[in-house]
């Protein structure tokens, strides 16, 4: 992408060196709950992996998750490392201020709504949040209760490295979708999802993979103006692609568990993914992001 360093945003509460972040956190799960989106698949299925133990289930289920007291395994971090995250948070910063600005503009001009603007914490191993105890493994989420992005930068290694999804565009394109989540909230998405999943329990993953789709499609809307404005690099919206469709539930539970289980799906397939990004990258338009429409 073609950005320019060095800018700084209120909306960044970096509480990466800030000792106080840990601890049992809030309990529960939030006004609204967490959005996983692409971090939390992403590392719930290293998790799973690693430990032998399906936490996919444990979250579907209601087993242990935010708050359970479970600790973090502190990261070490050198002054490299410290380096590494400096360029990066420089990067997303950027990213933050383009997507919201675009959507100060955009969503008024579209929807008649008003767009005000979301927080981005960053953090290392744990924080608190209304949500529940932030922690690095469950990845970049957005918290309706606080209409913040929780992120831990560590995340976007893994993403390069174990999920072959490398590229700027893709990291943007993570913060995007958590965005998205944001603008669901704004317009009211989100909590007639939350009352319709309370009242149908059984439609529950269902309307989830809609949500999670039409963030996707709302990455997608700020991406067009992107290639508008000429941002982006030869191979850039392939990068993208790439992060969605490595963050599907189909690939995703194929490669933690061997098999797939459509019915536990939470976040949609991985051609879900990559078409509602690809739709909302050609229209740039909110109304098409309407993944609530029966067909």
């Amino acid at each position: 992408m073609r950005w320019t360093p060095g800018g700084s945003s209120e909306d960044v509460e970096d509480r990466r060196d800030d000792d106080s972040g840990g601890g049992g956190g809030f309990g529960g799960s939030g006004i609204g709950g967490i959005h996983l989106g692409v971090g939390g698949t992403i590392l719930v299925l290293i998790l799973s992996a690693v430990f032998h133990q399906n936490f996919f289930a444990l979250i579907s289920g209601g087993g242990p998750g935010p708050g359970s007291g479970a600790p973090a395994e502190s990261r070490h971090v050198n002054p490299a490392q410290d380096a590494r995250e400096a360029k990066l948070k420089d990067f997303i910063t950027f990213v933050l201020n383009d997507v919201q600005h675009t959507w100060e503009t955009l969503l008024p001009a579209q929807t008649n709504a008003h767009y005000h603007h979301a927080k981005l914490v960053l953090f290392r191993d744990e924080t608190q949040s209304p949500c529940g105890e932030a922690q690095s493994a469950m990845g970049p989420f957005y918290c309706p209760g606080d209409e913040k992005v929780y992120i831990d930068l560590g995340f976007y290694d893994e993403l390069s490295q174990r999920f072959g999804a490398p590229g700027e565009f893709a990291q943007a394109y993570v913060l995007a979708h958590e965005i998205g989540h944001h603008v669901q909230k704004i317009l009211g998405t989100e909590q007639k999802v939350r009352r319709l999943q309370e009242s149908n329990p059984s439609e529950t993953n269902v309307l989830s993979v809609r949500l999670e789709l039409q963030a996707d499609c709302y990455a997608g809307v700020w991406g067009y103006t992107t290639q508008q404005r000429n941002l982006l690099d030869p191979g850039d919206i392939d990068s993208g692609m790439k992060a969605a469709a490595a963050v599907g539930d189909d690939r995703l539970q194929r490669m933690g568990r061997g098999r797939v289980n459509p019915e536990s799906f939470t976040h949609g397939t991985s051609a879900q993914r990559t078409s509602w990004l690809k739709k909302g990258l050609e229209t740039g338009q909110v109304e098409s992001c309407n993944t609530f429409q029966r067909k």
